[in-house]
């Protein structure tokens, strides 16, 4: 493993295929993160206007940025990638790091439903929509695995992007020069985010997210 030369505390890379082979789960449903005792990464893909306010001012906002539409985040790298494009898609150009306390996540963690199940509880909309998705290979082909995605809104995204934040990095061009492998199919020499299976320990959440429950996402 190795630190990425970005600035951002300690976001450790690794080698893809090592991770593949040796470390990932090959299915099932997983929370794949980078964190450590007090912080989780998740990623996020903007237009360069809402990703420079973000990096300068380490929060989210500026006249681009919009609190009242739901903002998602993922938790593994790779399925950013798939999202993005590796960045080549419009509006997401830039992509960012963004380290958030681990209290925080946990609070979205709790706070997290399914479509379905907004509807079946009678909770009504909840503050974070909750999606569980194929992973992806670095082609973009789907993996038998499923990670998460989280969509923000309300308190919980003015929490993410004013209170929990730790640190906002731009990592886009670590992203162009991985991409190039990608696209000569050098698996081998593709570095990605050192991330490993995050507990969630917590079995009320463990319930509510459905992160054993292959039947209904």
């Amino acid at each position: 493993m190795a630190a990425a030369s970005i600035g951002l505390k300690e976001w450790l890379i690794e080698s893809y295929q090592e991770q593949e082979d040796k470390i990932w789960p090959k299915e099932g449903k997983h929370i794949l993160a980078q964190y450590d005792d007090n912080s989780i990464v998740v990623y996020q893909a903007y237009c360069p206007e809402i990703a420079v306010f973000a990096v300068q001012n380490q929060k989210f906002g500026g006249p681009m940025f919009s609190y009242s539409r739901m903002s998602w985040i993922k938790t593994n790298f790779l399925w950013m990638m798939y999202r993005c494009g590796w960045a080549t898609k419009r509006n997401q150009e830039r992509v960012l790091a963004v380290r958030i306390t681990r209290q925080g996540f946990e609070e979205i963690l709790s706070k997290a439903l399914t479509g379905a199940d907004e509807k079946t509880q009678g909770k009504g909309r909840s503050e974070v929509r909750l999606q569980w998705d194929p992973d992806h290979h670095p082609d973009g082909s789907p993996q038998r695995r499923k990670t998460i995605q989280l969509g923000l809104r309300d308190e919980v995204l003015r929490k993410y992007g004013n209170e929990w934040i730790v640190d906002i990095k731009d990592i886009t061009d670590f992203v162009h020069k991985q991409y190039k492998h990608v696209v000569n199919k050098q698996y081998d020499e593709l570095q990605v985010a050192e991330e490993r299976v995050y507990p969630v320990i917590n079995p009320l959440i463990i319930k509510q997210i459905r992160l054993q429950d292959e039947s209904q996402d």
